[in-house]
């Protein structure tokens, strides 16, 4: 799989701003299974494990575009917590990259969409160079 997220990425980074456009790339998050599924024009391209909202804390169920996009960001809310490559998507909402591996699989954020550092760079990457106004972002109950 990860040959061909790279392989898709140098393709689409080779395209021309109308090509890159005409694609559409979505991330489905299913709360139920803690996976975010990564469809790139109808195909899904990975599935990764993800932790979401734990107990009192909520991850809003909806779609939803990227509204802005920092490859290095600390949490203000809680104690400076690295977020990294995060994907804001719903105010504070994020899909991010996030240390505490062991824990994905699971609920066990405080509302974001934690991914592994790895696969949120990926993830960043994808949403970049497709764009963010050609990304939807579906969180599935």
């Amino acid at each position: 799989m990860t040959r061909i997220f790279f392989a898709i990425i140098m393709i689409l980074a080779g395209l021309g701003t109308s090509a890159a456009a005409a694609k559409t790339l979505v991330a489905e998050i299913d709360l139920s299974s803690q996976q975010l599924t990564v469809v790139y024009k109808g195909e899904a391209l990975a599935r990764w494990k993800v932790s979401t909202g734990r107990a009192g804390f909520r991850t809003p169920p909806g779609t939803f575009r990227p509204q802005r996009m920092y490859r290095e960001y600390f949490s203000r809310q809680y104690d400076g917590a690295p977020m990294p490559n995060s994907v804001f998507y719903d105010a504070g909402y994020a899909i991010h990259g996030s240390y505490e591996t062991s824990s994905l699989g699971r609920p066990a954020s405080h509302g974001c969409i934690r991914l592994s550092p790895a696969n949120a760079e990926k993830f960043f990457d994808l949403v970049v160079t497709v764009g963010a106004e050609n990304t939807a972002i579906r969180v599935l109950p």
